[in-house]
């Protein structure tokens, strides 16, 4: 018994987070009263309150389980790569494919901020340590750490917004994220040769994935 209310909870959860999900395609998380929430997903109000307790609580969930989710995915793509160049840049790769796969996810996200762009968010912490890496190896100027994760997460954010609200499709993504890649790694001291051939490496290997 106590394993079929465990997996109904389960069940429920996911069907609030997905309701969320979907209702943010129309409007903000705030603008978005509980009761429409609780419709969508079939629900009881009261099930809303017991798994989040309030709206931020929600607000926390989504944008936590889709930044661990987008992770885990650039871990797993990183997990044979020790250049700190080719994981930063294959983190942007990463990054774009979930944004294509994920569409209604990565917009949600994008609405959301709940201190994502800190050095001590725990979800930064790999592209923390991939930065300081590149300070170490001299691609980065020392005592840029701050500035150097500000700005690759405001270069992975952009490409994830065009992808989401431009609807655009691989091919299309590939090739912003080739300029993207090779504009970016110069604007960070990389030379132009290193920074053209990471970029267009990365933007190969996306369109060699199976979408989906």
């Amino acid at each position: 018994m106590q394993e079929y209310k465990s997996d109904r909870a389960i069940r429920t959860r996911d069907a609030l987070v997905s309701a969320a999900f979907d209702l943010m395609l129309e409007r903000p998380l705030e603008d978005i009263p509980i009761d429409d929430l609780v419709a969508a997903a079939g629900v009881g109000k009261g099930s809303f309150f017991n798994h989040f307790g309030d709206k931020n609580g929600l607000k926390q969930a989504l944008a936590m389980q889709v930044r661990s989710e987008i992770e885990e995915q650039v871990t797993k793509a990183n997990s044979q790569l020790t250049h700190p160049l080719e994981r930063i840049a294959g983190g942007m790769r990463e990054v774009t494919q979930y944004a294509l796969i994920h569409r209604k996810r990565t917009f949600a996200m994008l609405r959301m901020t709940v201190g994502a762009t800190s050095p001590d968010y725990s979800l930064n912490a790999g592209l923390r340590k991939d930065i300081e890496a590149c300070v170490e190896a001299g691609f980065i100027a020392k005592g840029t750490e701050q500035s150097g994760l500000l700005y690759w997460l405001g270069l992975c954010t952009a490409i994830m917004t065009y992808v989401v609200e431009s609807g655009c499709e691989r091919d299309e993504a590939a090739g912003l994220l080739h300029q993207l890649l090779q504009m970016g790694l110069m604007g960070i001291g990389v030379g132009a040769d290193t920074a053209s051939d990471i970029a267009r490496r990365c933007a190969e290997s996306m369109l060699a994935q199976e979408p989906g």
